[in-house]
């Protein structure tokens, strides 16, 4: 039997209205508000108000008309995170076109792939690394392309470009499209084979973000909110969130190098984050690693079990299965929320509420320690073909180790097979040039098939367990799902990556790679000199180390699903090296494939 929730739509926005114009009422609502940050060359960080962001992207627009684009033209841009992203977005869809984003990290390849598939033959690139690939996907694909800037200077000289497109052009151009048009060409990450074009709508973007704003209120309402956006915007999570932030009034700021972010998270005090699970592993083991350097590793061991058990007694009386933390707990959580929390909250700069976990499956422990360090943990839902947030834990409504309840105007089901489907105003609208693979992708009752599997708990909350494709059947005939198993040994603070291997094969097996910072502070706290990762995958006492994580892992599940061996690679698994997409989504096939002689000799031994 199907199990179905769903929530009701809150937003009505009229057809022929586009993704400006909810803009262009927030514009005029509040022009003096700060609708971004910029850096002012100094540590610090200057306001850039709605009216003169409107400004900027007036202008540049009138630039992309004046070079020859045209409503429903295609535009590329290639690019990391930031202010300049954010204007050329706007400026594209003020002048009527589409925006083809482009991970700034692909390779000619793969930009040549979606040039082509894409049409685009203007393309905003950031660096002279983007320039080259873009150019030499261009020639290797036999077609022209020109390629602008995409810096302050850039911006100011396709202003100067459009100084003659008169105001009633813009407009003209502007007003061209409506809710059922193409807003962007967001392309798939291709871990099931070539990217794919996912056209995502205006009313995609608009409708959603209309509704996702007041289901959401407990996060990003209630005063001044800001955000630092540090995601590939060319992901469409980090894209809609950033629309969702332009028209509810929420400040964005952009760090685009990870390297920074500390420094950027305690200057810009944002309120509430956007971030995947690998981030939060990595805090995790980062503090773990600090109280052990300075002498507080029991300590902080006792405040993050304190953590999680807290929050899990929330989590049981939200379920109406217990009375919460009972007073013992709570006088202990009291006293770490003296001395320890607050020194994790300062990480994320010290005044952030809540954080939005999406991208991959969060390992609920995390979820429970940082909710329980006073770091509200929404986990949510979604994929490129749903626009991204499809489901979200709310505070007040959040239950750990689900990813939450539909947004408003969306139905989830879970067909008989398990597999998760969606319909509602969030969903695209098929593949571009791919009308074969548009329709496979929606059932007859017009649903998305989503590819994962997963269920629904009584009060509508979704569970996802895996993915379809990915579920292993041992030579026994037992059926092993990978995510649980990978999520909990990921978290060990010197694994990287996980692959749980064994389809087919008398047990379930794994290869694991190593964290390179995890690994320096590993050795460091075992008063070892610096091991290379051909060393460490050899040293008898980090094997032991990743046997904890195995071990946890193997606690969930029966001994037929259990891992028996592992593999430690003496190499890593990257974006570079093919074996991460650049939303660090494992290419589990490709690591298989291109791994297939340690797979063997795993179950020679």
């Amino acid at each position: 039997m199907m199990q179905e929730a769903q929530t009701d739509q809150v937003a009505d926005l009229p057809a022929e209205t586009n993704v400006t114009d909810r803009f262009l009422a927030v514009a005029a609502e509040r022009p003096h508000a700060p609708a971004y940050a910029v850096r002012n060359g100094a540590g610090g960080w200057l306001d850039v108000s709605y009216a003169s962001f409107l400004d900027q992207v007036r202008a540049a627009a009138k630039g992309l008309i004046a070079l020859g684009v045209e409503p429903k033209s295609m535009v590329g841009i290639m690019a990391p995170t930031s202010y300049e992203w954010a204007v050329i977005d706007q400026a594209i869809w003020f002048a009527g076109a589409v925006s083809v984003p482009v991970y700034e990290t692909s390779s000619p390849m793969q930009v040549q792939h979606i040039l082509a598939d894409s049409g685009a033959r203007l393309v905003f690139t950031a660096a002279a690394r983007h320039r080259t690939a873009v150019e030499r996907a261009a020639a290797q694909g036999g077609f022209e392309v020109s390629v602008v800037p995409l810096d302050a200077a850039g911006l100011a000289e396709l202003g100067r470009a459009g100084r003659d497109v008169t105001d009633e052009a813009l407009e003209a151009a502007r007003s061209a499209n409506c809710l059922a048009d193409i807003a962007s060409l967001v392309y798939t990450s291709g871990t099931t084979g070539k990217p794919k074009g996912a056209r995502i709508t205006h009313a995609n973007f608009a409708v959603g973000a209309a509704n996702i704003l007041p289901f959401a209120q407990g996060i990003v309402g209630g005063g001044e909110q800001r955000t630092l956006m540090f995601l590939p915007l060319a992901h469409v999570l980090a894209h809609a969130v950033q629309y969702i932030c332009l028209v509810g009034g929420i400040q964005i700021a952009h760090a685009s190098d990870l390297k920074t972010l500390t420094t950027d998270l305690s200057s810009f005090h944002p309120t509430w984050l956007l971030a995947v699970p690998r981030v939060f592993e990595k805090l995790d083991a980062g503090a773990a690693a600090a109280a052990h350097e300075g002498g507080t590793a029991k300590i902080f061991a006792a405040a993050r079990a304190t953590a999680i058990q807290y929050s899990e007694a929330q989590d049981a009386e939200a379920r109406g299965e217990g009375n919460g933390p009972g007073a013992l707990l709570r006088a202990r959580h009291a006293l770490f929320d003296k001395l320890v929390y607050p020194k994790i909250r300062r990480i994320l700069g010290g005044s952030t509420k809540y954080t939005v976990s999406g991208a991959s499956a969060l390992n609920p422990e995390l979820a429970h320690f940082f909710r329980g360090a006073g770091l509200g943990m929404q986990e949510g839902y979604g994929l490129t073909e749903t626009t991204a947030p499809a489901t979200l834990n709310i505070p007040g409504h959040t239950r750990i180790g689900s990813v939450g309840l539909p947004v408003p105007g969306t139905t989830v089901r879970i067909a008989e097979d398990q597999e998760i489907l969606i319909r509602g105003t969030i969903v695209f609208d098929g593949y571009h040039g791919q009308p074969e693979a548009s329709a496979a992708a929606l059932d007859e009752d017009g649903f998305f098939r989503t590819g994962d599997i997963g269920r629904l708990d009584a009060d509508g909350y979704l569970y996802v367990t895996g993915r379809k494709k990915e579920i292993i059947v041992t030579a026994g005939g037992k059926n092993v799902y990978p995510t649980p198993l990978e999520e909990t040994i990921r978290s060990a603070g010197v694994v990287s990556q996980v692959v749980v291997v064994g389809d087919g094969r008398p047990f379930v097996g794994a290869l694991v790679t190593l964290d390179a910072d995890g690994l320096a502070q590993w050795a460091k706290a075992q008063g070892l000199s610096p091991l290379s990762l051909a060393e460490a995958s050899a040293h008898e006492g980090l094997r032991a180390e990743v046997q904890k994580a195995v071990d946890l892992a193997n606690e969930s599940v029966s001994q037929a699903e259990s891992i028996r061996k592992f593999t430690i690679l003496d190499t890593e698994l990257t974006e570079e090296s093919g074996h991460l997409t650049p939303s660090l989504k494992l290419q589990r096939n490709v690591v298989i494939t291109d791994y297939a002689g340690a797979i063997e000799e795993l179950y020679r031994k």
